[in-house]
């Protein structure tokens, strides 16, 4: 039918799809899930094959098939006579041209669409149809029904069902078979005339045949990004320094953006739902979908293994320059010119079906083209092909990078193409040309174009003349939806277009190609030169080339920028080029071509060839004032003299309060003098002595700080969530120890960073138990390894060992995890890169179940892609410190980040902190136009090592002052160099601080260290302070003086102790030039004073590479240094935000967690943030701001943390090799600017304000301060230390310029470029470059994207990056494409990110460290351990079995005495049962409150492997256990109910049973499904191995979670019958956490009921089920098992006893199983009633000396109940306390055997929740628990009293317990004349001593002769107890007797019944009633006094 390309019918059951999509619309209320029909057509997202064929491509393609055979003879049905069948018109004879029909009015039918139809016969022109917009792909290339359904637009003709048939109608003429993906091509629209004109193109398969011919001859085979951002430089540029040639090709396929191709629209891979890009937007958690499958149809060539795309090793290059997001980068440039482009690309012009141009002429490139103007022009291709470049091309470069730009804007999403009546139309190509020139004419003579600027200018452009609609569209999208949404309307302003640059009215007139070129010469002509427009004067684009090189040539151009070209020929599309020709910016683009890499090569090569050395010499000469070398030499330096330095020098921190002026604004040096320092002597002339200490240093090696800790509970809680979650990912409980690897960058410094952190935190401590002397520096090593090639070894042995171990939980940590993201199939085995890829993502750590992968890092963009492995709930970011400016914890620390040193550029009320330096920009660029063929970086350096050098000799004093050196540095460099030479002079112990050089060529960095160490050398400035190289792949060397001081300082005795860290150079005075590509998480000291960042360079403009350079100078603050209410520049103000881009998400419980943390004893207690109070204006200086600048030099102003706090004392110092030597300061800022407002100081009364914005504003200044003479343009603005020699301030540390330091963030310098680039910020208040990609291994998934905004967290911002980027085929992730979303994420990798510097190594550090401690206490539990009370019965010395009997022997049981003593300690606050010859003792027990849980004694057990387990426990052996079982789904169960009669209870019980069908064979029914009829027992003569013949009964409530139901590893694999009894309101959430158990739920009645009820219906229930189970077996004969097994819910572990013939007896963990099957196998089993095992104790078996294996009494929480023989013993069903006892009690008196097995013992777990012994009292009037006290719980019968909603028994139970002293006064610790209670036992309190007698005939009692009882207990006496029965006990005279009754009149006739009359004296006020009202059934009670 024409329509194969659809694909067919998915296998998925239409039943899952479903599913799939209601559960997708349940999880997001913002994203529209596909729709469920749709989701049945096989629509594979389009990825290219190794061919660069699309998945769905058809066999067949346009103008050209690929295939080598002929195509398919088509025969084409013959037309009916008389027909039409002119070309154009259809069978009908009506035109059908557009041409014809674009200005008629035509009835398009609703739901159908105007679609252009591709003629062969008509190349020129469309034929125009209505084709049901169903049967249409969206913009994706998706959702397109199979099928056609389509009207004649000439005709009328409706109906077409076939486009067979609609080709023959409309004259097609086809030689193939019609397909309407190949003819139908481009939607039509009418434009703003109304007129009908050619739309966007249809997307068939996501690109046409023309892209796919330009793809096919690429590498890369899969498309990755939706619409490639045009400010994205091209992957791969293939460069060959000295090599550029004029040809280009096309990008490489993994950055061509999808653009607009002869009409066609490719769409990516993995686009996004159009209303993801066009309507309000919402980040979606997860990624998109993309099919993995193999393509439709088999292309030649497929194999399954070509999806990997491998990319042959000899055509990857390195990642790209990138100008990525900010300038117009060079994309294609290909080395040794003979690559010709593989087709044109061009975009056709709206409106416009004219057809393109004849291919132009070749341009001839002039020689000599470099050498004679000085720069290497760049051609931008726009509209319409290049020229061909011929001649010298080599020295002209051709970049497609603005054409990508014009392409994706006119790319628009379908859902604005179509919306409302009328179609939203793209910019026009003529819009384009002149918004591009309004750019450009805007541009600075410095600036270089940033194409995201043109880009958001397209945007805004064509958003402004669609407001309307596109404002309709997003109000329509809305409606309905809740939360914060972040549309794309473009910001008010723009970076690239200021304000007053009019956009032109584009919706009332369009742009005509005739007005375009005057209107661009217009726009450029208020430039002046600066940009030039050729329009009508040339013909075509080689003309206009061709005149623009010969303008260069004769020099014409030489005040111009740039040159724009533009051709409109009448019929023709407009065409158009731009030509760069300004010197700055053909340099900066031509750099921005080579990858980092490669940049770093070229200036190696310049080097080593000496191309520089003409640029050294150069900047050598001094001009009149001599050349430096000869100067140098004439410098006469004895070692032996002190070096004059003070004699012109200023204070450092005077210096430091300069603002950037130019030269000749800025005093000399010279005249700025320190009174009192010019005798200053040089370090190396005083020895170290005891008076030359400085009183105020101090390394403070912290502990982990409290936002460290909070970090660390936070990764411990999502590695607890993915353990808890459902997908058995995590399995905590099996782990028993943890071992872990650290992975950091190839750089020794931070190797070695990370070792003595390590080393110093004390986690192998608690790790391996390892002694503490016994851990040294090198044991750190073994767990932290370089990601160079040694580390393959590391982690193979790594894997073998988890393989091994599988109880070990292994933690691999990949620090600094931006660095590496290199795919290993593109990375060189020798580049270093791919490593992470290659041993992280491998399948082995994948599939390993016990290695948890942590990514840390401060860029986490790179990872956060749409083909992320990291789950965005396994991500954890560094939380705020502050939030509303309070802070959460407490820190002595207060960050200073990126976006504090962006504030500090802001506030203008002090000197910035990041500021650039104009004279050295001038010098450097009137250098680089001199010296065309140099790097800049090379330029650059050599000029500021040359500054450095200058200012060191002018500083110094040896150089004679007539040489005017100061003019030949720079302002800033001289303050730097003075600074550093002055501070340690000023330290009595010559503390200093470091100047950071960051250079990032290795090359450049060494001629910078050997020319600075010659004129150090030269100078004679050796001692004064240190010049350290730090290079990446060696370790820190210094001179031994310079070890020696620190040595000092840290006061370490090991004489071959070296630094090996940049944090132990702390207050060492030294200049560090820190060389690499890119920092790799160095930590640098907080003595940094100066951060010199002028070289770097300013090509790589990513968020991450930006970040990380500015993250040098992230610092740590001392909190308390400056007032709270003086914020300053960098102030917490900007951190007080949590919800900010720059702040992360706060989670209120670690507020909550660290809010009662005392305050630090050095946080000034008033005017504190929480007071709100300021400090008064005596207390400070308050300068007028007009003050004349003469009287400032005087002024004082002490800052107020100076005034109130005092110098703390210094530490004692601890032996270094013995503590922790670091210092945990690893500040930081991720992407986490600390959002700033300024509010906090303008909300201030206007006299603070001023006071406030005195010099003391200066952040983290501690220290009085002096002030400069200012110009009258300056503010006062940064605290100037003073001296000593300040009369005001007579600080002792003052003099310590270390200790200044130490309180304010260092300074930063930067390049003019990118200090622009950086400080400018977007209307939405974020800093501009924040918006730029974040990073190079990335691209943006759409051109059609939200801007960032500034209320997005930190979440919302991982989830944009989630959604708007995409990995580079050269990203590791690139190959994370899995067909669902649930296998893209690896199940245990979490990503910790938090700013650099902020401290992330101890917080994961300390995580690791309190996650072994939580596995080791996950293997413990708290068990109770109470030794037995009521022991003080004196031993009676009788062996009654021998000790190691295995069974016992039932004579001799029954010779053994009952022991009616309770000795269980949990019931030491009841009533001792009387036992004559018992003496309790003295104290008695002591009396518990009712919260009995945390009073018990309890001791901590390592779990043994036969536990018993709670449903947190998951391992791999319980899953079919537990109900995983691939045989049975879960949670397939059936209820049964079960009904028998029972005499107590008067009526039918009906029990229902819950039976899994994994259980069914337990059980007996009637047929298979059918009604259950019995429990299945075994006979007593059968007997397994493997098999526990007792059923287990386990009563539960509350303990759903904790109730440890878990048997399988107790039973250790046996096969048992296990039922958990639940009450009927609890069956649900029980069935929930055990699917796999058989549950026994309770009748409705007992929902109130105690523990008795459930014993009683148990017992009876297993004897109804043993008489059935007995007439079942009658047949086959043998007595059926009757035994049962009561076990309590907590009952964790058992052991046995072993005894040793020298240590007595020792107990060891034995399994359920073994205790069972033992207690089964024992001989004449069935003459016992009742059995049961020891309660564990640490203390053993007490009591008796001897070991004596069985005894008879009480039994407690695990017994083995025989119901045949215990028949006639029920368990009293009211009962809530004390059951067992009462049941122990009436078995014993039955004269049934009770043995305890003292053998075993059972441990009983404390669970803390739930349980049959948590009571609640509460009122009937509320359901709130109130505190009613015991006497409440009766009253008077009829009386009105407050009633309880508790039942009566509880009630009756509890009062008893408490106010019997009150009842029985006479029993109140009187043991010897005990409480009489008959038939029950009930507790009286633990004061009261209760003899229990049975009134049953034949029962045993104990002998009661010559007993006189204090009080008489009668509950519920049935007919044995008699009045003579009561007669023949004694009682003293008023003992009390207690009657109870189930209702007045039963207690009155058991009065009478029993006489009681006789001997008991009753009052009316006696007789009482619980406080129950009369529906709940109250219990009545009488008491009496005897007579």
């Amino acid at each position: 039918m024409g329509n194969s390309y659809a694909g067919q019918l998915r296998t998925t059951r239409f039943e899952e799809v479903l599913h799939n999509s209601i559960e997708a619309s349940l999880r997001s209320n913002t994203i529209v899930p596909r729709p469920v029909f749709s989701q049945l057509y096989l629509e594979t997202e389009q990825t290219l094959a190794q061919d660069g064929r699309t998945e769905n491509d058809d066999e067949e393609d346009e103008e050209g098939s690929e295939s080598n055979s002929p195509p398919t003879p088509y025969q084409m049905k013959l037309p009916p006579e008389g027909c039409c069948t002119t070309d154009g018109f259809c069978q009908a004879g009506k035109d059908l041209r557009l041409s014809s029909l674009a200005s008629d009015p035509l009835d398009v039918p609703p739901g159908l669409m105007l679609v252009g139809v591709k003629s062969p016969s008509l190349p020129d022109n469309l034929l125009v149809c209505a084709v049901d917009r169903r049967f249409l792909p969206d913009e994706r290339g998706l959702n397109a029904l199979l099928g056609f359904s389509g009207n004649c637009m000439g005709c009328g003709e409706k109906g077409f069902r076939y486009f067979t048939e609609f080709s023959n109608h409309i004259n097609l003429k086809l030689s193939t078979q019609p397909k309407k993906q190949k003819y139908l091509k481009y939607h039509l629209c009418r434009n703003n005339q109304g007129i009908l004109v050619k739309g966007a193109p249809i997307c068939w398969r996501g690109n046409d045949g023309r892209m796919r011919q330009i793809r096919s001859s690429l590498p890369e085979g899969h498309l990755t990004s939706d619409e490639q951002p045009p400010n994205l430089a091209l992957t791969h540029p293939s460069h060959i320094p000295g090599c550029h040639t004029g040809s280009h090709a096309e990008p490489q396929a993994a950055d061509v953006p999808h653009t607009l191709i002869n009409g066609s629209h490719a769409v990516p891979s993995t686009a996004q739902p159009p209303l993801n890009q066009a309507g309000p937007w919402r980040p979606s958690a997860t990624g998109p979908h993309p099919n993995a499958g193999p393509p439709k149809k088999r292309h030649k060539g497929w194999s399954p293994e070509s999806s990997a795309n491998s990319v042959p090793e000899s055509t990857v290059k390195s990642p790209p320059s990138s100008l990525a997001s900010s300038t117009l980068s060079v994309s294609s440039v290909i080395t040794n010119g003979a690559r010709s482009e593989t087709a044109s690309v061009q975009s056709s012009s709206q409106g416009s079906s004219t057809p393109l141009p004849p291919p132009e002429l070749s341009v001839t490139v002039p020689d000599q083209l470099l050498n004679h103007c000085r720069l290497q022009p760049v051609i931008f291709k726009g509209h319409g092909p290049l020229p061909h470049l011929t001649g010298n091309v080599t020295e002209v470069l051709v970049s497609s990078l603005l054409q990508s730009c014009y392409l994706s804007s006119q790319t628009l999403p379908r859902v604005y193409q179509h919306y409302g009546p009328s179609p939203i139309q793209p910019l026009s190509t003529e819009m384009q040309i002149l918004l591009t020139v309004y750019y450009l004419v805007q541009l600075g003579s410095e600036q270089v174009p940033l194409i995201q600027d043109l880009e958001q200018i397209f945007m805004r452009s064509w958003r402004e003349s669609h407001l309307s609609e596109i404002r309709q569209f997003q109000q329509a999208q809305t409606a309905g939806t809740q939360g914060r949404h972040y549309g794309i309307e473009t910001p008010s302003t723009l970076p690239g277009l200021p304000q007053h640059l009019s956009l032109p009215p584009q919706s009332q007139q369009p742009l005509t190609p005739s007005q375009l070129p005057w209107l661009a010469q217009l726009a450029a002509s208020s430039c002046g030169e600066g940009v030039v427009v050729f329009g009508e004067e040339v013909r075509s684009l080689s003309q206009g080339l061709q005149k623009t090189f010969s303008r260069l040539m004769d020099g014409r151009l030489k005040n111009t920028n740039y040159v724009v070209i533009i051709v409109t020929s009448p019929g023709q599309e407009t065409q158009s080029c731009v030509v760069v020709t300004g010197k700055h910016q053909c340099r900066a683009l031509a750099e921005s071509m080579f990858s980092p890499s490669e940049g770093l090569k070229e200036i190696n090569l310049q080097l080593s060839a000496g191309v520089a050395q003409e640029l050294i010499h150069y900047c050598n000469s001094l001009g009149q004032d001599g050349d430096m070398d000869s100067l140098l030499d004439s410098a006469s330096v004895d070692t032996n003299e002190a070096s004059p330095l003070s004699s012109s020098q200023e204070s450092a921190d005077e210096r430091s309060c300069k603002n950037s002026q130019s030269p000749k604004e800025t005093q000399s040096p010279k005249d700025l003098h320190i009174q009192g320092s010019k005798d200053a002597p040089s370090p190396k002339e005083t020895a170290p002595s005891p008076k030359d200490k400085c009183s105020e240093y101090s390394v403070e090696w912290h502990e982990v700080r409290p936002i460290q800790l909070a970090v660390a509970r936070k990764l411990l809680s999502h590695v607890c969530a993915i353990a808890d979650s459902s997908t058995q990912n995590l399995d905590l409980g099996s782990f028993d120890r943890i071992s872990f690897l650290i992975l950091v960058p190839p750089s020794e410094v931070a190797y070695q960073q990370t070792v003595l952190q390590l080393w110093s935190s004390g986690v192998l401590r608690e790790l391996g138990g390892l002694e503490q002397e016994c851990v040294s520096q090198q044991d750190a090593e073994r767990y932290v390894v370089k990601m160079d090639q040694s580390a393959k070894a590391r982690i193979d042995n790594l894997l073998q060992e988890a393989h091994r171990k599988s109880y070990t939980l292994y933690i691999l940590v990949h620090d600094h995890a931006h660095w590496d993201i290199c795919s290993s199939s593109c990375s060189r085995s020798d580049s270093g890169l791919g490593l992470v890829d290659q041993l992280l993502n491998s399948r082995q750590v994948k599939d390993a179940a016990n290695i948890l992968i942590l990514h840390v890092t401060s860029f986490p963009f790179a990872l956060q892609t749409q083909c992320t492995r990291i789950s965005p709930y396994n991500e954890i970011h560094w939380p705020s410190a502050f939030s509303n400016d309070v802070d959460l914890y407490h820190e002595r620390m207060r960050y200073f980040g990126v976006s504090e040193l962006l504030e500090s550029t802001r506030s203008g009320s002090s000197l910035p902190l990041m500021r650039s330096d104009s004279s050295f920009e001038s010098m450097a660029s009137t250098l680089e136009e001199r010296f065309p063929k140099l790097h800049s970086a090379v330029i650059r350096t050599i000029v500021l090592i040359q500054h450095y050098c200058v200012a060191l000799m002018a500083a110094s004093g040896r150089i004679s002052s007539s040489h005017n050196l100061h003019k030949h540095t720079s302002v800033e460099t001289m303050e730097i160099v003075q600074s550093l030479l002055t501070a340690a002079q000023q330290c009595p112990a010559h503390h200093g601080h470091m100047v950071l050089l960051r250079i990032p060529s290795l090359a450049l960095a060494s001629w910078a260290h050997r020319r600075l160490s010659t004129v150090r050398k030269q100078l004679g400035l050796e001692e004064n302070f240190e010049i350290i190289l730090g290079n990446p792949s060696q370790a820190l060397t210094i001179g031994r003086t310079f070890t020696d001081q620190i040595k000092t300082w840290l006061k370490i005795q090991d004489a071959e102790w070296v630094p090996h860290t940049y944090l132990e150079l702390e207050a060492l005075p030294c200049i560090l030039i820190l060389s690499g590509a890119e920092p790799l998480g160095e930590s640098l000291p907080r003595s940094l004073k100066y951060c010199d960042l002028r070289v770097i360079s300013c090509s790589y403009l990513h968020r991450t590479t930006l970040e990380q350079e500015l993250g040098l100078a992230a610092y740590l603050v001392k909190a308390e240094s400056r007032p709270p209410h003086n914020p300053g520049p960098g102030s917490d103000v900007i951190e007080s935000d949590a919800e900010k881009l720059s702040s992360t998400d706060n989670e209120e419980e670690e507020g909550q967690e660290n809010r009662d943390s005392p305050l630090p004893s050095s946080q000034p207690l008033p005017s504190g943030p929480e007071s709100g109070g300021v400090e008064p204006p005596s207390a400070r200086s308050a300068i007028s701001p007009n003050v004349p600048k003469g009287t400032l030099d005087t002024i004082q102003s002490p800052s107020k943390s100076q005034t109130q706090l005092q110098p703390l004392p210094s530490p004692q110092p601890y032996p270094y090799a013995r503590t922790s030597p670091l210092p945990q300061h690893q500040p930081v800022l991720q992407s986490y600017p600390q959002a700033q407002a300024t509010s906090q100081l303008q909300s201030q009364p206007q006299s603070q304000i001023q006071s406030l914005s005195q010099p003391n504003s200066q952040p983290h200044t501690q220290t009085p301060t002096q002030l400069h003479p200012l110009s009258q343009s300056q503010i006062p603005s940064k605290s100037a230390s003073s001296s000593s020699s300040s009369p005001r301030a007579p600080s002792p540390h003052l003099s310590c310029s270390w200790v200044r330091g130490v309180s304010r963030p260092p300074c930063v310098l930067l390049p003019r470029a990118l200090y622009d680039i950086i400080t400018a910020s977007d209307s939405s208040g974020l800093p501009r470059f924040s918006s730029f990609l974040p990073h190079i291994s990335v691209a943006w998934a759409s051109s059609f994207r939200p801007l960032l905004s500034k209320m997005m967290t930190c979440t919302e911002q991982s989830l944009y990056y989630r959604q708007w980027t995409v990995p580079r085929s050269y990203h590791m992730d690139s190959s994370n494409r899995t067909e669902g979303r649930s296998d893209n994420f690896h199940p245990r990798r979490l990503l910790l990110s938090g700013p650099p510097q902020v401290g992330k190594t101890g917080a994961y550090l300390h995580f690791l460290g309190i996650l072994s401690r939580m596995l080791i206490r996950l293997m413990e539990v708290d068990i109770y351990d109470e030794e037995d009370i009521n022991c003080n019965v004196q031993a009676e010395g009788v062996q009654y079995h021998p000790p190691n009997a295995p069974w016992p022997t039932t004579d001799i049981m029954k010779t053994m005495p009952f022991d009616y003593i309770i000795h269980d300690a949990k019931y030491d606050d009841i009533s001792i049962v009387y036992c004559p010859g018992f003496i309790p003792s003295v104290e008695g027990n002591p009396v518990r409150q009712e919260d009995v849980y945390l009073r018990r004694r309890t001791a901590r057990i390592k779990l043994s492997k036969y536990a018993a387990y709670n449903t947190y426990h998951h391992c791999e052996q319980c899953h079919q256990y537990l109900g995983f079982n691939p045989r049975y789904q879960i949670y397939e169960s059936t209820l049964h109910a079960f009904t028998f009669t029972h005499l107590l209870l008067g009526e039918d019980i009906q029990l229902y049973f819950i039976i899994p069908k994994s259980k069914e064979h337990y059980f007996s029914f009637s047929q298979p499904g059918g009604q259950l009829e019995s429990m299945r027992l075994p006979l007593t003569s059968e007997w397994s191995p493997d098999s526990i013949k007792s059923p287990i009964f386990t009563p539960t409530t509350g303990h759903h979670e904790h109730g440890l139901f878990n048997l399988y590893h107790a039973m250790d694999g046996a096969s048992h019958l296990h039922i958990l009894v639940v009450k009927e309101y609890e069956m649900a959430v029980y069935k929930k956490y055990w699917p796999n158990h058989i549950m026994l739920v309770l009748p409705t009645v007992f929902n109130g009921a105690g523990i008795g009820a459930a014993h009683f219906l148990i017992k009876e229930l297993s004897y109804h089920n043993l008489e059935l189970e007995r007439s079942r077996r009658l047949e086959g004969g043998g007595d059926v098992w009757p035994f049962i097994i009561l076990a309590d819910d907590s009952c964790v572990m058992w052991n046995a006893v072993e005894l040793d013939g020298r240590s007595g007896p020792v107990e060891q963990a034995v399994s359920l199983k073994h205790v069972l099957q033992h207690m089964e196998a024992c001989p004449d089993l069935a003459q016992y009633g009742l059995c049961g095992i020891r309660k564990w104790s640490s203390r053993g078996h007490t009591g008796n000396k001897q070991w004596e294996p069985f005894s008879r009494g009480h039994l407690h929480d695990f017994l083995l109940l025989n119901v045949d023989r215990s028949q006639n013993v029920q368990y009293d069903q009211n009962r809530f306390t004390c059951q067992d006892v009462d049941f122990t009690l009436r078995l014993h008196s039955a004269g049934l055997l009770i043995c305890r097995f003292n053998s075993f013992s059972v441990m009983k777990k404390q669970i803390a929740i739930g349980g049959y012994r948590t009571f609640i009292i509460k009122t009937k009037m509320t359901d709130v628990p109130t505190s009613v006290g015991p006497s409440q719980y009766i009253c008077a019968p009829d009386s009105k009293h407050l009633f309880l909603a508790t039942p009566a028994q509880l009630l009756l139970e509890k009062y008893l317990q408490h106010t019997s002293q009150k009842l029985f006064p006479l029993s109140t610790k009187n043991y010897s004349h005990p409480v009489l209670s008959v038939d029950c036992y009930l507790n009286l309190g633990p004061e009261v001593t209760v003899c229990f007698v049975s009134s049953r005939p034949h029962s045993v009692n104990i002998s009661t002769t010559g007993l006189l009882f204090s009080g008489l207990l009668l509950c519920f006496a049935d007919a044995f107890v008699t009045s003579g029965f009561l007669k023949k006990f004694t009682f003293l005279k008023g003992a009390t007797l207690c009657v109870i009754s189930a209702d007045r009149s039963s207690l009155r006739q058991t009065v009478g019944r029993l006489e009681l009359e006789e001997q008991w004296r009753f009052r009316l006020s006696d007789e009482f009633q619980t406080a129950n009202a009369k529906e709940d059934r109250p219990l009545f009670f009488l008491t009496g006094k005897h007579i």
